[in-house]
């Protein structure tokens, strides 16, 4: 009969020689979440004989599906952004730490009454933090999986935060104008996805990865498409790859917003992009004439 102790040495060691990164931490918050114990109690009993088995028998199938590099967020079943806790599975991409620039810098860019839309919403993490933390804020959240947007709706009704989230292809389905838009689109090229990490290629959805050839694809889209729902002074603000900005901030300029800049996360990777309607008439017009001629080709 195991101790504490010497079940989660069993447990750092099995991760280790799977080459698991930081075998020693996941091993603890399996073991945290298996025994539904905090490290002062572990402390008092790590030399006592385990006498739950079934807890015991829990922890060992945690760390044999850690050990295939099933995210650790997907075992336990959620994931902490944002001060809050989601509910996370296999259909959604499981939120980090990274994505908590942009909620941060759009944060900076809303005042009460204003409305936001969030394309590609996922877990709702994006949505929800910001709708938690600026009360007098409507939004929206849209996901083409039926999946994810299920995992969504679920956080959003145990986080009790009101969110209309709709079902559809980007703008598919949305009426009304927005003061920002925000998105975190899939943007690995698709070139890249097998060179991925196993917890991200082999375990979170490849369509919230996939980002086409150059990784751009749903960039270029929510720009082309974004003057029509963006109100006059409205922003559109993206979560982007690493070395996606100088090309974000193409792409922003070409399409006639102005503002345009990128951000860094706390590493001092370029982690987000962001770009305003113009107020005037001048850029008004020619971004609804641009607005108005892609419509056309619109797959929504």
């Amino acid at each position: 009969m195991s101790t504490l102790r010497q079940l989660l040495a069993w447990g750092a060691e099995t991760l280790r020689q799977a080459g698991v990164p930081d075998a020693a931490v996941d091993a603890w918050k399996l073991m945290e979440a298996a025994f539904d114990i905090e490290k002062s109690c572990y402390f008092l009993q790590r030399d006592d004989k385990i006498k739950d088995r079934e807890r015991e028998r829990r922890y060992r199938g945690f760390i044999a599906r850690r050990s295939e590099r099933v995210p650790l967020q997907q075992i336990t079943g959620s994931a902490w952004f944002m001060g809050l806790e989601f509910a996370v599975s296999d259909q959604v991409l499981t939120p980090r730490f990274d994505t908590e620039c942009l909620v941060e810098e759009v944060e900076r860019l809303l005042a009460p009454g204003m409305r936001i839309l969030d394309l590609c919403t996922g877990s709702g993490c994006i949505l929800l933090s910001l709708l938690s933390r600026n009360p007098q804020v409507r939004g929206v959240g849209t996901d083409l999986s039926a999946a994810a947007l299920a995992v969504a709706c679920g956080n959003r009704d145990r986080l009790g935060i009101p969110a209309q989230l709709i079902r559809g292809d980007l703008f598919e389905h949305v009426t009304g104008s927005f003061d920002v838009i925000v998105s975190n689109p899939p943007y690995i090229p698709s070139g890249e996805i097998g060179s991925l990490m196993p917890e991200v290629r082999e375990h979170e959805p490849v369509m919230a990865l996939d980002g086409g050839a150059d990784g751009l694809d749903f960039y270029r889209k929510i720009i082309n498409q974004a003057a029509g729902y963006l109100k006059p002074g409205g922003w559109l603000a993206f979560e982007i790859g690493c070395d996606q900005g100088e090309d974000l901030i193409r792409l922003l300029s070409e399409a006639g917003y102005t503002g345009v800049r990128t951000g860094k996360d706390l590493a001092g990777l370029t982690r987000t992009a962001f770009g305003q309607l113009p107020r005037g008439t001048e850029g008004q017009t020619a971004l609804t004439k641009r607005t108005v001629r892609d419509r056309r080709n619109w797959n929504v």
